[in-house]
């Protein structure tokens, strides 16, 4: 061999060596990428650290005239029974007990869209009652919160109950759910304005203005507290003078109110019934703590149980309360999650905190409440949850950090909303995917996935009835013919 070749020769291997290290880090990078959390080194930008919330941008001297305006453009004719009524549905479970056969495979989606409607920028999810959709809007022209309803079959605009308001664009307005009964319809908005109507023609019942009259602080991004009417009574987890009050939805004449020493605030998570060993209470998760107040009874608006060992600056997703007495707490920008277990200690309950961990741990979420199905819990885990970031996992209450199943890296679902119906997991993307599943507690069974919407942010909670599937994304309502 010459020196040419020779020379040549080196060349190539150093050329082969070049390229077989060059293959071998892009392959362990992959590993890396995979195995772990992208965003664990980022700073953490939570809400309020600008020292600017809600309350601060806007003037509290403002006087609201809830409920003054009203408009009606047409009446309800129709045969549906079905009903979705409040937040996570009749049993606030976010499971239907519809018994309407659904489809596993959605074909043509625009076959299946039966209505759509622009409404204002807001994660407001909806409620139906019997034919009509119901939605608390932000009418930007106007500067007005809007409780709208709609046919559910053909979308048309029935009524609509409004008053005025100034509310700063703040990733979105409106984010609850009103909630209805055969008599009423309780709303509150972004500003913590809550409104009672009656459920059939809009008539103005009572309203309160939580900021005004408890001295309360709006949430960072607005109200995401979700109406609850138990009977005949409207509970609100207030903050300010007070931890919660009961309201008759008849009078607006308050039943109760609970004291408030702490000074815990209103989260934008929602209050929850919960009955143990036969003691009906409301679990709220707030800034501050998480507790149980007596639901009825000569102790009602009572404090039955509370802990500060939950304790974090933004918290969306509501309690999970367990038939066993366990809770389940969970919150994004880091807090993770944590078992509480309840048990009844005379006319009070001990709590004792069973686990907490970081979210790339196991269970966690950011925004959307974990689902309770046959002894497990479903839940797409946040941003910060390691390798299945976004994923939808399954896991046992006993052991939330251990995952059962995960949808897998290439099936994520962002911040999106989830309900179980005729035996089948619909789970919405926060960019507008919409995929149907088997809600098994061994595997992530996907049976159809669809593009939806164009639009992004999808994070309002699904309704359904009657087979129709209502959801939104931040500035347009859909409607969707689910049946089989």
């Amino acid at each position: 061999m010459n020196l040419k070749q020779f020379l040549s020769h080196n060349q190539a291997k150093k050329v082969r060596f070049a390229l077989i290290g060059l293959s071998v880090i892009g392959f362990l990078s992959i590993i890396w990428w995979l195995m772990n959390d992208p965003s664990r080194s980022f700073n953490k930008s939570l809400p309020g650290l600008d020292k600017r919330s809600a309350s601060n941008d806007l003037s509290r001297n403002q006087v609201t005239k809830i409920g003054e305006n009203f408009t009606l453009f047409g009446t309800l004719t129709t045969t549906l029974t079905g009903t979705w009524p409040r937040f996570r549905g009749e049993n606030f479970d976010n499971i239907s007990k519809s018994t309407v056969p659904l489809t596993d495979k959605i074909g043509d989606i625009k076959k299946r869209i039966r209505w759509s409607v622009p409404l204002g920028e807001g994660h407001a999810g909806a409620s139906i009652w019997k034919g009509a959709v119901y939605i608390l809007d932000y009418d930007e022209a106007k500067r007005s919160d809007m409780l709208r309803c709609f046919s559910l079959v053909d979308g048309k605009e029935l009524w609509r109950r409004w008053y005025k308001v100034n509310i700063k664009r703040n990733h979105g307005m409106s984010r609850t759910v009103s909630a209805v009964t055969e008599k009423y319809i309780l709303s509150m908005g972004p500003r913590c304005h809550v409104m009672c109507v009656e459920r059939d023609n809009g008539n103005f019942k009572w309203g309160i203005d939580v900021e005004k009259e408890y001295n309360a602080e709006v949430p960072l991004w607005y109200t995401g507290q979700c109406s609850l009417i138990d009977g005949t009574t409207a509970i609100i987890a207030t903050g300010g003078k007070a931890l919660m009050i009961a309201v008759d939805c008849e009078t607006g004449k308050k039943l109760w109110e609970t004291p408030n020493p702490k000074k815990w605030k209103m989260s934008h998570s929602s209050v929850m019934p919960y009955v143990l060993n036969g003691r009906k209470m409301y679990v709220y998760s707030a800034i501050g703590g998480v507790f149980g107040v007596a639901a009825d009874g000569p102790d009602a608006g009572k404090v039955l149980w509370e802990t500060a060992a939950w304790n974090h600056n933004v918290v969306a997703p509501s309690a999970v309360c367990m038939p066993d007495g366990k809770v389940f707490l969970t919150a994004g920008y880091g807090a993770g999650s944590m078992m509480l277990q309840l048990k009844a200690a005379g006319n009070k309950y001990d709590v004792k905190v069973l686990q907490e961990y970081a979210p790339k741990d196991g269970l966690a979420c950011e925004q959307q409440t974990p689902l309770y199905f046959k002894g497990h819990l479903f839940g797409i885990l946040p941003k910060d949850g390691g390798a299945l970031r976004n994923q939808m996992v399954c896991v046992t209450p006993s052991d939330p950090k251990k995952i059962v199943w995960s949808s897998g890296k290439t099936t994520r679902f962002g911040l999106g909303p989830f309900i179980i119906a005729d035996n089948k997991l619909f789970i919405l993307s926060d960019e507008g995917e919409l995929t149907i599943a088997r809600p098994s507690i061994s595997s992530f069974e996907m049976l159809d996935h669809v593009k939806l919407m164009d639009g992004q942010d999808a994070w309002a909670p699904l309704a359904l009835a009657d087979g129709y599937l209502v959801l939104r994304d931040s500035k347009k309502m859909f409607c969707i013919d689910m049946r089989k």
